[in-house]
Order: structure tokens, then C-alpha cells, then sequence
């Protein structure tokens, strides 16, 4: 029985007859929808918020990296569609679930989004499914919170009636060499079984796979590679507040570093972390660890100083504007970049948010640009884009880069002007040598 549950679902899979469901229609689900749709599968799209059903619906996309030419296709082929109806689920062979994990105002993973997904799959799961979560969250989510509800509530046997997995998102916004279909997929089941459905469906519509023995390991790998990130960037800030004090040009220091062919890996200072994953996904592993009476230092101080790199900006805009014989109170200050990184439209943790608050705290007038962000409405945010970049530039006192999107034209910026605080280097070496420009 056993084994015939999982070679029917592993061959309806192979052959592409098996119908897919993902939850959660974001930045990390719609990428992994179309890559599924694209591979032949009939893909149905879960999503609570009707606005981006009623979207994809309309053959339309929603984030820059999925084309709307490519849902239009999709969605004419009756490949793919979407809905707020859970009951879909009935008529699903396989499920991914793709929501957002964000840390609550304590610091603490709020992980209300994966028990409300669940819960709403549960009453209609149905042997012979397999059910990966893609969620970034702790090790041991998967199986001390997913797994008790499919077999508490939904009485399915996991392993033998359902098959339950974790395979950590991979997606960077913005990329195109590395995308949802060629980035490596780590996944890791809850059973031997489990890992082989799990692998069995992605390979049909990834390039490559990479079974690990358990959801643990899968949970693991991708809490490494963030905290590998986010204490390298924690490192190389905190580098470029050294440098500041001993007055030495930290983009050099870098670059020169960066000749050595080994054992150095480049990163960049900025004006704090953003995005879903580097800011947010260490701390789920620290918040873990503090219930088992362990401080993970190294995560902890990394997570100090990149929270603070945001009011280090605000004082280089202060000593800026002081020696140019103003004080930030009353000046008109032009923050350029609102992504958490260039050319996206994702606004998630930016620290340009941050640095808002900082200068209007302080009595700045405070306008900001972003080609890919005409409105903020965010904590007590609530500001436009202003549509004519250089006559903004002109008019400010201070112009503060932020995120350096390629749609800015820097050599212009620079000329018009009076002052610039530039923490991406985004003028090189134009910056370097002018008199007008302040970098981090």
C-alpha cells in the first residue's frame, strides 16, 4: 500500500499529470508557480489578498522578475491560475507553501502565517500528496509545527499516505543569471520517503536538486547562508566605521583586498541590511538558540551593527551639512533609492526607512526618489516619489544615496548637486575627488 501510494504520486509527477498548488503568490511563490507552470503542470495559486488574484487573473504580473508576458501565456494555456479558495486543494497532488515569516516587534518569528496556511490546507489534504514548505524559519519548524497538523487534524500518516518537506527559497530579487529554475534546490524530508517524493516533483521543473537526509538539514542550510551574509556585511560595516575614524577610503580598502584570488570573499559596507532574508533569518537561529540557553554571539553583534549603520548615515549626513555650515534641522534633504537593493521594487526592510525616520526626527525636510517606488506607506510613512529627480536634486541641500538603482544619472546628479552623501559609492571615482560628495 505504502509503496504503491508513493510510485503512483512519483510516477503522476514524472508524467506531469499531477496537479500543483502553491500558497502564497509573493516574491519566492509566483517565480516557483511559473517555473512549474512553464515545466507542463496545471498550477493553481492560493493567496488570501484578492487583489493579486484578480491580477494573475487578468493575465497580468505583479513583480518585475515575472514578465506579464509570460503569465499571459501561462494563464491562456490554462497552466496556471489563482484563488482565495482553499478547497482547491481537494483536486491537488502536490503543494508548496511560500509565505512570509517576518520577525515580530520582540524580535521573535512570527511564524502566524504558516499555521494560518496550514490550517487552511488541512481539511482538504488527501492521501497521496506531497506538501513542501519553502517558508525561511527556524530548524525544526517543519516538523514540530506542519507535521503535527497533518497528522492531528488532517489523520494522514506522513511518510506513507503524504509525503512533507522543507526546501529553502532561494530567490534574489532583481537576478537573472541565477533564477528559481537555475539556482540549486536543497530539499529535505521529514522521511527517506518523503525526501524522495519531494526531490522526485522539483526535478521536473528545476535544472537541480539537492536531496539532504532531513527537514532540519534543509531548515539549517538556508539559516547558513544568510548568516553568512549578514556577518560578512556586519563585518565589512563595521570595517568602513573604522576606516572613517583613521581617515582611510574603505571602497580602496576593499577593492584592494578583493585582488587576493583565495581565501577572500568581496562585500560591500552600505546603509544597513534589507530585504526578507539577510536581516531577519539569522535571528530566527539565535531566537531558537536562546531556548536552549546558548547566545549566538557572532549573530547578535553582526545584528547590532547593521541595525545601527542607518544612524551612522545620519551623522555622516549631519557633519556633511555642517560643514557646509547648516544644520540638518530645516534642511531640505533628498534621499535617492528607496529598495532594499538596485533595480527592484521591493520595499521589504529597507534601511532607506530607517534613514527617513532618523532625518525627519532630527526636522529635516525630507523628499525622496525611486523609479520603482512611487508611494511609501510604511510604520507612520506616508510620502510620494517626486516625479522630477533632478529638479529635486538641484533644490536639496543634501542629496543622500541610498540605493544606487542604474536608472539614476549619476555624472548629472553630481554636477547639479550642492552636496551628496553617497553610501553605495555609486559616483566611483567621481566621488572620490569631489569636494562635494561624502561617502560611507
Amino acid at each position: 500500500m505504502t509503496l504503491d501510494t508513493r510510485q503512483t504520486l512519483i510516477e503522476k509527477l514524472r508524467n506531469h499529470t499531477a496537479k500543483v498548488a502553491v500558497v502564497g503568490m509573493g516574491y519566492v511563490g509566483l517565480p516557483l508557480a511559473v517555473v512549474f507552470a512553464e515545466a507542463g503542470f496545471q498550477v493553481t495559486g492560493i493567496d488570501l489578498d484578492s487583489r493579486k488574484v484578480e491580477t494573475l487573473n487578468r493575465q497580468e504580473s505583479y513583480i518585475l522578475d515575472v514578465p506579464t508576458a509570460q503569465v499571459a501565456d501561462l494563464v491562456k494555456k490554462g497552466l496556471l491560475k489563482a484563488t482565495t479558495d482553499y478547497s482547491v486543494v481537494r483536486e491537488m497532488d502536490a503543494v508548496s507553501i511560500c509565505v512570509p515569516t517576518p520577525l515580530r516587534q520582540t524580535g521573535d518569528p512570527d511564524l502566524s502565517f504558516i499555521i494560518n496556511a496550514v490550517e487552511g490546507l488541512a481539511p482538504y489534504l488527501h492521501p497521496g500528496m506531497v506538501i513542501v514548505l519553502e517558508s525561511s524559519t527556524y530548524p525544526g519548524t517543519t516538523r514540530e509545527l506542519v507535521l503535527p497538523t497533518l497528522t492531528d487534524k488532517a489523520r494522514l500518516e506522513v511518510g506513507k499516505e503524504v509525503f512533507l518537506a522543507f526546501s529553502p527559497e532561494r530567490v534574489d530579487p532583481g537576478r537573472t543569471d541565477w533564477t528559481t529554475y537555475n539556482t540549486p534546490k536543497v530539499v529535505g524530508g521529514i522521511t527517506p520517503a518523503c525526501s524522495e517524493v519531494a526531490a522526485a516533483w522539483y526535478q521536473q521543473a528545476l535544472k537541480t536538486v539537492i536531496p539532504v537526509t532531513t527537514t532540519e538539514v534543509a531548515e539549517m542550510a538556508k539559516l547558513l547562508e544568510n548568516t553568512f551574509r549578514m556577518i560578512n556585511i556586519g563585518l565589512v560595516n563595521e570595517l568602513a566605521i573604522i576606516c572613517d575614524r583613521l581617515g582611510v577610503d574603505v571602497w580602496e580598502v576593499v577593492d584592494a583586498a578583493a585582488t587576493k584570488p583565495f581565501g577572500f570573499m568581496k562585500f560591500t559596507p552600505g546603509p544597513g541590511l534589507g530585504g526578507h532574508c539577510i536581516p531577519i533569518d539569522p535571528l530566527y537561529l539565535s531566537w531558537k538558540m536562546k531556548s536552549l540557553n546558548y547566545t549566538a554571539r557572532f549573530i547578535e553583534l553582526a545584528s547590532e551593527i547593521n541595525t545601527n549603520m542607518p544612524r551612522f548615515v545620519l551623522g555622516k549626513v549631519q557633519d556633511a551639512l555642517n560643514d557646509h555650515h547648516k544644520a540638518l534641522r530645516g534642511s531640505r534633504v533628498l534621499v535617492l533609492g528607496a529598495a532594499y537593493k538596485p533595480d527592484i521594487d521591493d520595499l521589504r526592510e529597507s534601511p532607506a526607512l530607517d534613514v527617513i525616520h532618523l532625518l525627519l526626527d532630527k526636522g529635516a525636510q525630507v523628499d525622496y526618489n525611486d523609479p520603482y517606488i512611487p508611494e511609501i506607506h510604511y510604520d507612520e510613512l506616508d510620502m510620494v516619489s517626486v516625479p522630477d529627480v533632478m529638479a529635486a536634486v538641484r533644490s536639496a541641500d543634501c542629496v543622500v544615496i541610498i540605493t544606487n538603482h542604474k536608472k539614476y544619472d549619476y555624472p548629472a546628479i553630481l554636477t547639479a548637486a550642492k552636496l551628496v552623501v553617497d553610501t553605495r559609492n555609486a559616483m566611483g571615482e567621481a566621488g572620490r575627488i569631489s569636494d562635494k560628495v561624502v561617502r560611507l
